[in-house]
């Protein structure tokens, strides 16, 4: 029965049946209303364009991006929990586990949505604390919990009843702290609140139906109004959050939901600038908190104020954690300026063959003593068109690189100990643990047993306190492991890597003793290798790998890049705080590795590049990707080939998949984009079979293409699981995004845009090298070049200059 309830009480505001208040806007059954933002809300009308009926109607913030990065245990972990993993994190060694600006963000978030579904609850039921309280200890099972519910039955449920002005200020009160909540992180304050009671939804719409300029209701109520599924676009005016951003101008996390909202609007320009804007306050806010707040703090002066286990009792003040909305408002800006480089990547490339065939038969004219022919009106635009387009594909690209390497400054990486220190430490670590070792006396480390043997001695002096001097010079000469170096992630992607840093992937010994020996050195030191994880860590690795290859970086050093990518990527793993995030950039640049044609010579997939070493005593993954058939067998397994497959079963194998993968696509949604989605399938299978077919007749320069990052590819039989993100799944399909790029890697000139003089002087490989670090360097120096940027963009024609 309080099931019931609940839910139709959660479908009346979806439905447009509430006539209870005068800010209803009168809208049909399934129409979405805006937000109620003042008194004369009511005659607010619908655009025109806004579809009437709609199949699904859900919350606003179910839309937003990203929110598989932040699923994981810290939702079900209780409070004082997750608090006290906060406190340890932040007092870890570097590396953090977890960055600790996140971490403790989640926690408020969890607090903040638990308290609002609390005082939410009470004020549906009606029902005081303590009636709330006698009435969860007054019986169990349904009894108990209808009680909890204020339905009336057992324990003196339905005593206490609440006024109803109390019960406006308790969702008063849950609404600002649900509005904390979206402050801090409105990614995760989203998936903190799905998971939630469904009270939470309407509680923000109660509050304006009595106080339409509360500001806190206005924000919470923007993210859980109803709208169509899949009409984000459409059904959300930025009328609601321009007045908030209006009343409070010094907060920038309304200015960064506004600049998310116009990414589903696509409106760039405009986002990037509310991004930079929310940017400088956040920076500015900061720099006033930390004003003479950053001392440094002795471990000895903590030990004298909170005891011997100081790291188990002390806890950071709230004003003092870190907040981690520069980070959030780095990678969205960084995000956009990547979306808008994309945009122009078509522009310019369209008609350029022809162009550059024209301007070959002028050439041949001018070489043959005739008049060439003179280029048209038409023709000198079309170039001025397009050389301002690739202006605007490097420059963007440039931005968003920038951000991104600012974002990455935030977390520290250490490589451990390389394998050479770790062998000798294990090698030394068995002679001393065999007995083999010796002091500086001569004499065996092991001399407890021999003392033992000794008839003539007593056998009560073998643990006499004399020998323990002799210990101490033992315990001297045992090896020891140097401190790891740590590094800022941006490090491992500078021009310069540092020179202590390991190499990647690592050489494979060229005998079997050599691999038998530096198997568990090899262990041991991947143990040590760490990083700090964030759940935008991936997504950003491998936007700023697609951000190499926009600016045109040459393949030897972009090389370098996913080489390192993927050195942090296999040992990026949030559990058991965050489950494995899907990675829209991993899939687009495991997409255009295939359709550039492997142009940074992959000497394995990249799926075998990123995945983690395994367990101590479990073989190592597979090596190559030569060493996995196209099927996705191993054609090692049991010592033979597997049987291969003709044509007609190949095609009905790639037929069945590909109809299997387009249902598990959240992107169909209907019989038009399944039978689209299908057909894109089968034509990248096709697509493969040829550039295979080029590569065994030798007429393809460049190796053959990876398989498709589609193909589930296990070694037989399935090594065990170590890190969460084994069971992070790729968007199966190419977008958008991946097909520019690589469009864009295999038909753009290469050189500095500007006049043709310009690119012939600079297409030497040095030059363009140096002159894009010199670009690089200098915009990310300081933060007002990363202000600049932003400022120096203007809107003419709808396009960014």
């Amino acid at each position: 029965m309080a099931r019931k309830k609940k839910s139709v009480q959660a479908d009346a505001p979806a439905n447009g049946t509430s006539t209870s208040t005068s800010t209803s806007t009168g809208s049909p059954a399934t129409t979405p209303k805006p937000p109620p933002a003042n008194g004369a809300a009511a005659t607010t009308k619908k655009p025109a364009h806004e579809p009437s009926t709609s199949a699904l109607i859900i919350c606003r913030n179910k839309h937003w991006r990203y929110i598989s990065s932040f699923h994981g245990p810290w939702l079900q972990l209780p409070p004082e929990v997750l608090e006290s993993l906060a406190h340890s994190n932040y007092l870890s060694p570097r590396p953090h586990p977890i960055d600790p600006a996140v971490f403790y963000d989640l926690v408020k978030i969890r607090r903040a949505v638990e308290e609002a579904t609390n005082l939410a609850v009470r004020a549906t039921s009606g029902l005081t604390s303590a009636a709330l309280s006698n009435s969860l200890n007054a019986g169990n099972g349904m009894l108990g919990s209808a009680a909890a519910l204020g339905i009336g039955y057992g324990g003196s449920g339905g005593n206490a009843k609440l006024s109803r002005e109390r019960k406006h200020r308790m969702r008063e009160l849950a609404t600002a702290k649900l509005s904390q909540a979206y402050h801090l992180d409105e990614i995760a304050a989203s998936v903190a609140t799905m998971q939630s009671a469904s009270t939470l939804e309407d509680v923000a719409h109660l509050v304006l139906q009595r106080n339409p300029a509360d500001v806190d209701a206005k924000y919470v109520h923007f993210f859980h109004e109803k709208i169509p599924s899949r009409m984000m676009a459409q059904c959300t005016p930025l009328d609601t959050l321009d007045e908030i951003i209006a009343e409070r101008p010094n907060d920038g996390s309304p200015l960064r939901t506004r600049a998310l909202t116009r990414i589903f609007k696509e409106d760039y320009v405009n986002s990037a600038r509310d991004l930079s804007e929310a940017l400088s306050t956040a920076r500015y806010l900061m720099a006033q908190h930390r004003a003479g707040k950053d001392q440094l703090v002795l471990a000895k002066t903590m030990q004298e104020q909170y005891g011997r286990d100081w790291r188990q009792e002390v806890k950071i003040a709230e004003e003092d954690q870190p907040n981690s909305l520069e980070t959030q408002l780095l990678f969205h800006r960084a995000g956009v300026y990547f979306t808008i480089a994309c945009q122009y990547v078509h522009d310019s490339l369209d008609g350029l063959k022809e162009a550059e065939e024209a301007q070959a038969k002028r050439q041949a004219q001018t070489a043959a003593g005739e008049e060439p022919t003179p280029e048209s009106a038409e023709e000198v635009a079309a170039n001025r068109r397009r050389s301002e387009s690739r202006k605007q594909v490097r420059t963007n690209a440039k931005r968003a690189l920038r951000d991104y390497m600012s974002f990455l400054s935030h977390f520290d990486y250490t490589p451990g100990i390389s394998p050479e220190i770790a062998e000798e430490f294990l090698r030394r670590l068995g002679g001393n643990a065999n007995g083999h070792a010796r002091d500086s006396a001569g004499q065996p480390l092991n001399r407890l047993l021999e003392t033992g043997s000794n008839s003539s001695a007593p056998a009560s002096e073998a643990l006499v306190p004399h020998r323990r001097p002799h210990s101490h010079a033992d315990r001297a000469s045992w090896p020891k492991l140097p401190p790891p170096e740590i590094f800022k992630v941006s490090q491992l992607f500078e021009p310069a890597l540092p020179a202590s840093l390991p190499s990647y992937p690592l050489s494979t010994p060229s005998t079997p003793a050599e691999s038998a020996a530096s198997a568990a050195a090899t262990a041991f030191a991947d143990s040590h290798e760490s990083i700090t994880y964030h759940p935008l860590l991936t997504d950003a690795l491998h936007s700023l790998l697609l951000c190499h290859a926009l600016i045109q970086t040459t393949p030897k050093e972009l090389l370098r890049h996913a080489h390192n990518a993927a050195r942090l990527a296999r040992v990026c793993d949030g559990y058991p705080i965050f489950l494995a995030a899907r990675s829209p950039a991993r899939a687009d640049w495991i997409e255009v590795l295939r359709r550039a044609g492997n142009w940074v010579q992959l000497q394995t997939s990249w799926e075998n590049l990123c995945r983690p070493a395994p367990l101590p005593g479990h073989g190592k993954p597979a090596s190559s990707s030569s060493d996995v058939s196209k099927n996705g067998t191993n054609s090692h397994t049991h010592g033979h080939a597997p049987k291969p497959e003709s044509a007609a079963q190949r095609h009905e194998r790639q037929k069945h998949e590909a109809i299997l993968e387009a249902l598990a696509d959240e992107r169909v949604v209907d019989e038009e984009s399944f039978q689209r989605a299908v057909r894109a399938r089968e034509r990248r299978n096709r697509e493969d079979d040829e550039a295979e077919l080029r590569a065994k007749n030798g007429s393809a320069a460049a190796p053959a293409p990876h398989a498709p990052p589609h193909a589930h590819v296990h070694p037989q039989p399935p090594a065990p699981k170590r890190w969460a993100q084994d069971d992070g799944r790729e968007y199966p399909i190419s977008t958008e995004r991946a097909e520019a790029i690589s469009r864009w890697v295999r038909d753009a000139p290469v050189g500095v845009e500007g006049t043709g003089a310009k690119k012939r002087k600079g297409k030497g490989k040095g030059k363009g090298k140096r002159t894009f670090v010199g670009a690089v360097k200098g915009e990310s120096s300081g933060v007002a070049g990363l202000e600049g940027s932003v400022e120096a963009l203007s809107v003419r024609d709808g396009e960014v200059e």
